[in-house]
Order: C-alpha cells, then sequence, then structure tokens
C-alpha cells in the first residue's frame, strides 16, 4: 500500500471516529492532532489500535506519541516505513 493510500484511509478513520461532520478539508497531512487537541490519551489508544488491525503492524510504546502519531503524514510514515521493514 502507497504512503498517499495509507494517509487517505488514516484521515477517513480519523473524521469519522472523532470528527464526523466536520469537512474533510480541514484535516491535512500536517494537522496537530495530539498537540492540537483532537487526540487525547484515549483516542490515541483508539488510533493505536485501529492501525494495528488495519495495517497489520505493532506500535511500541517508544512510538505511540505526539513525534510519530500528531500528524497524518507521521502515521502514514510511521506505517509505510514498518511496511518496508
Amino acid at each position: 500500500m502507497r504512503q498517499d493510500q495509507i494517509s487517505r484511509r488514516v484521515q477517513d478513520w480519523i473524521l469519522q471516529t472523532f470528527l464526523p461532520g466536520e469537512d474533510p478539508c480541514e484535516l491535512t497531512e500536517v494537522t496537530p492532532l495530539i498537540s492540537g487537541g483532537i487526540l487525547d490519551s484515549i483516542s490515541t489508544l483508539k488510533l493505536v489500535v485501529f492501525l494495528e488491525d488495519e495495517f497489520g503492524i505493532t506500535v511500541e510504546a517508544h512510538e505511540a506519541g505526539v513525534e510519530n502519531l500528531n500528524t497524518v503524514g507521521q502515521i502514514s510514515a510511521l506505517i509505510a516505513g514498518k511496511h518496508a521493514a
């Protein structure tokens, strides 16, 4: 799966799960999810479970923070990197 396909799937899920009714154009590759207050600790955990189930990866505890999960771009890069490894 290409990184743009990963990004689209992650964006769709975040919009459906955490931002129902929001304009999809408002959620870009660089929209801050954690530091912007869209995701709190519980919703970040839900995101990790989704990523692991959807993409067949394991997100390690040290990876489940703002440095990897703060934007759709960071999330898709993390997934793509795990698939490439």
